[in-house]
């Protein structure tokens, strides 16, 4: 693991997630890795709790999304991260069909902030996205699950 650690904290009612080390990325040049675990309709590592959606297809999430998207996204809790460098290793855990990871800048900066995407996470498997953070306002998701936009906040 070399001389950095991860330490994901979830602090329910506190709104975010924290990710702490013992040397930022800038002192080190080494990527940090964050995890996350894709579920039906959902990451579960950014929302309040996991909701256990069976799905067969990415049809099943948009209707799923339609009704219960406006309630949980008051808990979804933020990535509060440092600019630098970054592996998300994103897992499928149990959804039947493949999926992807889609992380970019929010809004208008999807045109200036970098970006990172890909596919062919099938049941079961893991894939690492490496990608180098400059500070502003990110989102993630995954367009062939679908799942909400989640917040990422890249601050110095």
């Amino acid at each position: 693991m070399g001389s950095s650690f991860l330490l994901l904290i979830v602090a329910a009612g506190c709104g975010t997630v924290q990710l702490n080390s013992e040397q930022g990325t800038r002192e080190t040049g080494e990527a940090q890795t964050i995890a996350l675990t894709q579920t039906g309709c959902q990451f579960l590592e950014t929302e309040s709790k996991d909701y256990q959606f069976k799905t067969t297809q990415a049809e099943d999430c948009k209707g799923i999304n339609g009704k219960t998207l406006a309630d949980r996204k008051k808990g979804f809790k933020p990535l509060r991260l440092k600019p630098g460098k970054y592996i998300f290793r994103v897992s499928n855990r149990d959804v039947p069909y493949e999926l992807g990871f889609y992380l970019r800048g929010e809004g208008v900066s999807s045109v200036t902030l970098p970006k990172v995407s890909g596919g062919g996470l099938k049941k079961g498997t893991t894939k690492d996205y490496q990608i180098t953070l400059k500070s502003g306002k990110y989102v993630f998701s995954c367009p062939l699950n679908p799942t909400p936009d989640y917040p990422i906040m890249v601050e110095s």
